[in-house]
């Protein structure tokens, strides 16, 4: 290639680099310029049967740069319902609809809510023959792990992203 080409070409990748940056495109992950977390330290309290959420939890919501801490100044991540559900819907094959609805909050020091009560919900559905069995079980285990996976990275997300709702103060207006 001669200098000319070669020339060209860099002129060319540095204007649209300079153009996505422009633009506000920047690829996921953590970005220094973004607003600090309200939520620096959370308490998680999670109802029974919930292993795998809290798990998933504890590994985004760090990566978020939240603090788990059981410290009695930290803020309380609550998890007030947790429901999966399996749908099947039958015919020559089997459909099955996999959902999980997850309402969480976060709650002060002394229990009190500051956010409004949010409620998520992924599902996955596959279809299977009902002759392979073993297949449908094995597909279950992957997609309802997807599913949890799916759930904690979107209330890591909202909790970084400073997007949950407060809730509104009654007691002043009275």
């Amino acid at each position: 290639m001669r200098l000319g080409n070669r020339l060209a070409v860099i002129v060319l990748t540095c204007g649209l680099s300079a153009g996505l940056v422009g633009c506000g495109f920047h690829l996921k992950g953590m970005n220094p310029s973004v607003a600090p977390i309200a939520y620096q330290k959370l308490n998680l309290i999670m109802p029974a049967n919930t292993e795998e959420l809290e798990e998933k939890l504890v590994m985004y919501l760090g990566a978020a740069g939240v603090q788990l801490s059981n410290q009695p100044d930290a803020y309380t991540l609550r998890i007030l319902d947790y429901t999966p559900r399996r749908l099947e819907l039958n015919g020559k094959l089997v459909e099955t609809l996999l959902r999980l609805n997850v309402t969480f909050r976060i709650e002060d020091a002394q229990g009190n809510p500051l956010t409004e009560p949010r409620t998520l919900l992924a599902t996955r559905s596959y279809q299977y023959d009902i002759e392979t069995v073993n297949t449908d079980d094995q597909e279950q285990k992957y997609l309802n792990q997807v599913i949890i996976d799916d759930i904690a990275q979107q209330i890591a997300r909202q909790i970084s992203s400073n997007r949950l709702p407060l809730i509104q103060n009654t007691s002043a207006a009275k």
